[in-house]
């Protein structure tokens, strides 16, 4: 008699045996020789050596699926189980960036957003700009947790400066991360969507995710992580090059703005703008310059955009 222990770690257990251990009964029922146990997030298994090994081999596909698709049912075990179950795994998924919560499937939806996953495959430093909504962070953070799921990173590092119109961070209320974590809501957003609430917190907490304002990245090197640095039309030009220099041997950057939604003092010139004129040409840098086609929440908010744009032009 073999026994052996398969703990659950980064998912919350339910998903994988289901409430009243109804999925546990479904795997059970493709190992009648085994014995098997679920209690809270260890599942404990006996019987014949060979058919533990054969066990550990499916368990292993199936925390792979709950991974990569956030979701398993009733018929994915099923075919897991079968002898070809790997080759779900492996589907082509190229215009898939990540496999979100709820069956959500994140792609680029515009041509843009499509040439802005071409330039982060192709180059280390990437610089994307554009209007509201053209989707560049939630593009940008879909490919970091699609870096990290493939183990090409070991950890995400988002951060964006603690500039918004008017306010300061003296007078909000609240500790430091209380304070912070307003400017940070928009990449919160973004990675709720693609990880399972429990795992996300769980990362944050291993420092796997990283989120925090720009000032916090002075005098580190950032290496073997994908960096993010979002609403960079806000950032003074010491700044950006402050950042920019972080950079690690083995680090993928992308930079997102919006250079018509500056915050800082009038006579401040952007670090995006400037590094925008002065990083042309250089080999490994890649610019994408999104527009109001890329826009894809409510059809108002293109129409908002151009309204603007049209009544700037005439002023």
């Amino acid at each position: 008699m073999h026994e052996k222990k398969f703990e659950i770690q980064g998912i919350n257990p339910i998903e994988l045996v289901g409430v009243n251990n109804e999925k546990l009964k479904v795997i059970q029922a493709y190992f009648s020789k085994l014995k098997i146990v679920a209690r809270g997030n260890v599942i404990l298994v006996k019987g014949d050596e060979d058919e533990v090994k054969r066990f550990e081999t499916k368990f292993k596909l199936l925390l792979s699926h709950l991974d990569r698709y956030n979701e398993l049912t009733e018929n994915h075990i099923d075919n897991l189980m079968l002898d070809d179950g790997a080759k779900l795994l492996s589907g082509d998924g190229s215009e898939i960036l990540v496999h979100g919560n709820s069956g959500i499937k994140v792609k680029a939806r515009t041509y843009n957003q499509r040439e802005l996953v071409k330039a982060v495959n192709k180059n280390d430093m990437v610089f994307a700009v554009g209007p509201a909504g053209t989707g560049k962070t939630y593009t940008a953070v879909a490919l970091a947790v699609r870096a990290l799921k493939a183990k090409e990173v070991r950890r995400i590092i988002l951060t964006r400066p603690a500039v918004e119109a008017g306010e300061n961070l003296g007078f909000l209320p609240g500790d430091m991360k209380e304070k912070l974590d307003p400017y940070m809501m928009p990449l919160y957003d973004a990675l709720r969507d693609m990880i399972p609430a429990e795992k996300l917190a769980d990362l944050i907490e291993l420092g796997v995710i990283e989120i925090a304002p720009l000032a916090f990245m002075r005098g580190r090197t950032l290496d073997k992580a994908f960096v993010i640095l979002d609403e960079a039309q806000n950032t003074t030009v010491s700044q950006m090059k402050m950042f920019l220099t972080r950079m690690g041997k083995s680090a993928n950057f992308v930079i997102t703005g919006d250079a018509s939604q500056i915050d800082l003092p009038r006579k401040q010139k952007s670090g995006l703008i400037f590094a925008l004129d002065v990083l042309k040409g250089i080999d490994g840098i890649g610019m994408i310059r999104l527009n109001q086609n890329d826009v894809i929440r409510h059809r108002i908010v293109k129409q908002i955009i151009e309204a603007f744009d049209k009544a700037e032009e005439n002023e």
